[in-house]
């Protein structure tokens, strides 16, 4: 049994997760695993149960609490760990494999050991930030641990946050920096330092000319909303690339902060922050990935930590010039932004939306031709494209829900002993496919987490697309794995391919040798919007293809992100918006994310809202990367032209379209055309025909159809 701090308050157990239901009991527990190990005193647990006007018998009701959270215990089998009544008040007593939160501070003090090694440095910052599963203490309704812990417990996020970034930037890696500084300027607006690495990280890869639009962005938001200027070290980053000139060597000097000798970052030995809180009680999240920012701040994927320099004081900037600039620019590189947040429909929370989740796109950033930039070199400083971009460690998937049978089907045949045919003979384990925005990436990254005692060796998520849609070259991802699995340890690794967009993509890494530097009863987890029959056919393996939700999921799923209280207290009111989302989990994820926001909303009032235009109103407005109609929109895009104007025909059609006579009037359309569509996740099984299209998709399509019309009418 393990207990969940770094989210919602929450008890798990292997797959199983119990989400605790606001209450004074949460509170006290919440309170009590905040100083794991530590004795706190009764008065202040009296304060974090009941605020700082407590009832005359306080004292009496805490040990009410006390006595409910060991039956609560029982119940669960939580063994192993014990609420301890100690000389002024309780104790309980966690370790790093029963509490979230020990877990990560333990991480993190051992990435902080490997300042020698960057790479592994990272690795470890990165499986640290995926422990980060939402919004800080969602269902603990206590006004005291949200004002003194969570701002300290965001503080220690954000840091690691910075030291990802610093540990990118130092590396090479501009493209990965920038996918997790996008949304990190967007969500602490205030926070220098996070512009300034973004600021860096867009000189360095040759585009100048935003790197100063940047500039001047953050300049004004300091000067209109804070009454500042920007910092000493913005101010000669500004000038280093009006000048045109060379930064030194990329992020030296942040990873020169964690050298022996200097403060360790992040956390003290014994596990308290180092420098003051924030303000905001925001979790930067990713998957992430995510990590998570990181892709996860979003996608829980990365993050980082800034120069350890004394609290309250400014970070070390990188230099703007230095005494041994690179000797020579290089062109700018192909960045890689991210995945498409929609194929990974794994956000959830909002106040803290775009930490969950595994994996937010950056915003699609305008490319200067080389030498536009007035006096600028292609690169300053040049970052060159990260060989291992887009891999990186499976993500968490914050509040999953359903898919309890697929979900146990595939942790089963991942487990399963590596096939004894023929050495020259790799057999896939598993194609998940289904339509974009149906869950397949969250279930593939939700079961490999699952499963890690049995992959020793590691387990990797592999963007087999990019931000941009463009799929990576086998021959590209061969070789960022090679160096990946490098790091990795003896035994099986788990791979995930994840977005992948034909079977001749993935072909090559599954000969019969394998991809570079994997070993023995490699098992490998393909996601795709395809079919990939021609896959399993040459190669074997199982599929397992996902359909919208059942109606008992996507209740779960409202349960688990809303909370119990608020969607028992309206059970016919968040069965309708079910219904209105039609049951599809991108749609659910994002609704769920609107109404988190809107917390004093209705979930009745919430049917109406929705309902009278669902697929403008499943968006999110500070991330417009996060909607259903995008989603779809990027799906058809994927289409051969001819593909999709069929589908389009089909989906402003009547039903009988899909039939195989097809009306009289209309005639069939080819079957061949139909089962392509069906490969592409476009059309689901009937009944009441052999194919049917999810009523979001045909709202979607009949809606562009007639914004087109109306933008092609003679005025």
């Amino acid at each position: 049994m393990r207990f969940q701090l770094l989210g919602p308050l929450a008890l798990a157990d292997g797959p199983d997760t119990v989400v605790l239901q606001p209450s004074k009991p949460a509170n006290l527990l919440a309170a009590l695993l905040l100083n794991a190990n530590s004795t706190v005193s009764a008065g202040y647990l009296q304060r974090a149960v009941w605020g700082e006007e407590q009832p005359a018998t306080a004292k009496a009701a805490l040990q009410t609490c006390v006595l409910r959270l060991r039956r609560l215990f029982a119940k669960h089998g939580v063994t192993g760990t014990a609420i301890e009544a100690v000389p002024g008040g309780y104790r309980i007593v966690a370790g790093p494999p029963t509490l979230d939160l020990l877990a990560y501070r333990d991480q993190v003090r051992r990435a902080t050991a490997m300042d020698r090694d960057p790479e592994a440095e990272l690795y470890t910052l990165r499986d640290a930030l995926s422990l980060w599963q939402g919004a800080l203490l969602a269902n603990v309704r206590s006004a005291v641990l949200h004002r003194d812990e969570v701002p300290r417990l965001a503080e220690e996020r954000l840091r690691v946050v910075e030291r990802v970034c610093d540990l990118l930037l130092g590396l090479g890696r501009c493209g990965e920096a920038l996918v997790d500084l996008w949304t990190a300027t967007r969500v602490y607006p205030g926070h220098e330092r996070f512009h300034e690495q973004l600021i860096e990280a867009l000189y360095r890869s040759g585009r100048q000319s935003q790197a100063l639009a940047e500039y001047r962005r953050v300049k004004d938001f300091l000067r209109e909303e804070l009454g500042v200027d920007p910092s000493p070290s913005l101010r000669r980053l500004e000038l280093s690339i009006l000048r045109g000139e060379e930064l030194g060597p990329v992020g030296q000097a942040a990873l020169a902060a964690s050298a022996p000798g200097r403060a360790a970052p992040v956390v003290s030995a014994s596990g308290e922050a180092v420098g003051s809180g924030s303000a905001s009680g925001e979790v930067v999240g990713s998957g992430s990935a995510s990590g998570a920012v990181v892709s996860r701040i979003v996608r829980g994927e990365t993050v980082p930590q800034p120069d350890a320099e004394p609290p309250g004081s400014e970070p070390a900037p990188a230099p703007a010039s230095g005494p041994d600039p690179a000797p020579a620019p290089a062109p700018a590189p192909d960045l890689a932004p991210g995945p498409d947040p929609a194929t990974n429909p794994t956000l959830v929370t909002a106040p803290a939306l775009t930490s969950a989740l595994t994996p937010v796109a950056a915003p699609a950033p305008v490319t200067v031709p080389p030498g536009a930039a007035t006096g600028a070199p292609s690169a300053a400083g040049a970052c060159a494209p990260s060989a291992d971009a887009g891999i990186g460690p499976v993500p968490g998937v914050p509040h999953f829900t359903g898919r309890a049978a697929e979900a146990e089907a595939m942790a089963a045949r991942l487990t399963a002993p590596p096939s004894t045919g023929p050495a020259d003979h790799r057999a896939l384990a598993v194609v998940v496919s289904g339509a974009p925005g149906i869950g397949k990436s969250a279930l593939a990254q939700h079961v490999a987490r699952q499963v890690g005692d049995a992959f020793p060796a590691g387990r990797l998520l592999v963007r087999m697309t990019r931000g941009d849609g463009e799929p990576r070259t086998a021959g590209e991802v061969s070789a960022a794995l090679a160096d990946a699995l490098g790091a990795t340890g003896e035994g099986r690794a788990l791979l995930i391919l994840d977005d992948v967009v034909d079977a001749d993509q993935v072909r090559p890494l599954l000969t019969p040798g394998g991809p570079p530097g994997t070993g023995p009863g490699l098992a490998v987890v393909v996601t795709s919007r395809m079919g990939l029959g021609g896959l399993i056919a040459t190669h074997g393996g199982w599929v397992q293809r996902l359909t919208a939700f059942t109606e008992a999921e996507s209740y779960g799923l409202l349960l688990a992100a809303l909370g119990a209280e608020r969607v028992e207290a309206e059970p016919e009111a968040a069965h309708r918006l079910t219904v209105v989302c039609g049951h599809f989990p991108a749609a659910l994820r994002i609704l769920t994310a609107r109404l988190l926001t809107r917390p004093g909303l209705r979930l009745a009032d919430a049917v109406d809202w929705l309902g009278d235009d669902p697929l403008a109103r499943l968006t999110l407005t500070d991330s417009p990367g996060h909607s259903v109609t995008g989603l779809f929109d990027r799906a058809l895009d994927r289409l051969d032209p001819r593909l999709s104007q069929a589908f389009t025909h089909l989906a402003q059609g009547p039903p009988e379209l899909l039939a195989d006579g097809g009306p009289e009037h209309e005639g069939p359309v080819p079957e061949a055309v139909r089962e392509q569509l069906a490969d592409a996740g476009l059309l689901e099984d009937g009944p009441p025909g052999p194919y049917r299209i999810h009523g979001l998709l045909r709202a979607h399509v009949r809606r562009t159809a007639r914004i087109r019309d109306r933008r092609t009418e003679k005025v």
